[in-house]
């Protein structure tokens, strides 16, 4: 096997065997976690019967998963990250088969489906930066934005079909999904395995100082603030994901409300997993041939000129598409933003800065529920629709007179940019 280094002005993907062997091992883990994400709280609906139950089955599982994340961090800068993937490919098989059990002894309940909710959050928060970080090990810098694309085109899939997919093995039984969970688990932590006995050669990424887990978060915390060039992504990021989730949760709010059926809102997923996957084909040479700052500030003024326009159409058709248009170039925003972000941070830290940067991004959300709710029921949807406009309108401004924001290169140049910064 050739050995790619950052220096290689073109880097393929596709001859490193390491990375072709991480995303099918990360693909298997993210079915799983997509089938997951789908039945479960249909399953929780339809043995409770009550929406209040389900939500705090679903919230309650969202908590663990940002509580845990941090930790996993720290883990994953601490320990051996391929070993990690692995361990976290059989604890999630053991998990699911635990749900699997249930399923079959009919014996799913409140409390059964909370903890079971709960522990797939917890090993998705204690394992997953491990997987993230292991990219760092197994990618050059001048490939990692490529690597980033591919992996929003994996997830456009996954959410494409992970619906239509839970459907027809929910239409069997919660048993068939468990069933099909164990296996995506087993083959996740088989070809993480195998990644560990061709990555052998490679010392493991262990290096982060042994003080105490709080001192650790804290320090991944502190290097991604410090650094010019990524604070304001941070800031930008977290503004936008709690618009953009404001929003989308709205426009599903106000539909069902205006009597829209199921099925018509259905469609709105179907659009918006559609332009997200033209998005993620798209990526892989955006990244490599745009400069990272203008395609952040370009997908962001085009967010909020979409925003802005929503609260006056109410058309489903004009809605879809409006919807669809502005999230276009999200993959390409994430692949080049998370891409950049990789090559920037040091190996020691990256477990722990990646982890800060998802509970920053994550952290904002849960309120997109609650915005959308108090916004409906006191003031309706235009004016709720208005608030999260004006939120997208504040990202992209910011975006747009960030100095370090604009100046982020192309994926070519990133590992040259981010040294400029490291010594601050």
């Amino acid at each position: 096997m050739s050995t790619l280094t950052a220096a290689d002005a073109r880097p393929s993907l596709w001859r490193n065997r390491a990375y072709v062997t991480w995303l099918v091992s990360d693909t298997a883990g993210g079915l799983g976690a997509a089938l997951v994400s789908f039945a479960l709280p249909l399953v929780a609906l339809a043995v409770t019967d009550e929406p209040v139950q389900a939500g705090v089955i679903g919230g309650v599982g969202a908590a663990v998963r940002v509580m845990t994340t941090l930790g996993g961090g720290v883990l994953a800068d601490r320990r051996s990250r391929v070993r990690l993937m692995i361990a976290g490919g059989a604890v999630g098989a053991i998990i699911a088969s635990a749900f699997l059990v249930l399923s079959l002894g009919d014996a799913l309940t409140f409390s059964s489906l909370l903890a079971v909710n709960a522990l797939l959050a917890g090993r998705e928060g204690f394992f997953g930066p491990a997987g993230e970080a292991a990219l760092k090990d197994l990618v050059p810098a001048a490939a990692m934005g490529r690597a980033q694309a591919a992996n929003q085109g994996r997830n456009a899939v996954l959410d494409l079909a992970g619906g239509p997919l839970g459907g027809v093995l929910l239409a069997v039984g919660a048993w068939l999904v468990a069933a099909v969970v164990v296996a995506c688990q087993v083959a996740a932590a088989a070809t993480a395995w195998a990644l560990g006995r061709r990555a052998l050669a490679r010392p493991p990424a262990v290096t982060a100082e042994r003080g105490g887990a709080l001192a650790d978060i804290r320090q991944g915390f502190a290097w991604l603030f410090a650094r010019r060039d990524l604070r304001g992504v941070l800031i930008v990021v977290t503004i936008i994901n709690l618009g953009l989730s404001s929003l989308m949760t709205t426009v599903i709010y106000a539909l069902q409300q205006a009597g829209r059926s199921p099925v018509e809102i259905g469609w709105l997923s179907t659009g918006i997993g559609a332009a997200m996957l033209a998005g993620a084909l798209a990526a892989p040479l955006l990244v490599a041939r745009v400069p990272a700052g203008i395609l952040l500030m370009g997908g962001l003024t085009v967010m909020a000129g979409a925003a802005v326009a929503l609260p006056f159409v109410d058309a489903l058709i004009p809605v879809i598409l409006l919807v669809a248009g502005a999230l276009f170039l999200l993959p390409a925003m994430n692949a080049g933003m998370g891409g950049y972000v990789m090559v920037a941070v040091p190996t020691e830290l990256v477990g722990r800065a990646n982890a800060a940067s998802m509970v920053l991004s994550m952290g904002a959300m849960p309120l997109a529920p609650l915005l959308a709710g108090v916004g409906l029921g006191w003031v309706g949807r235009g004016p709720t629709l208005a608030v999260c406009a004006g939120l997208c309108a504040v990202a992209a401004l910011l975006a747009l007179t960030s100095r370090p924001l604009r100046a982020l290169p192309a994926e070519r140049g990133w590992a040259g940019h981010a040294a400029r910064f490291a010594g601050e």
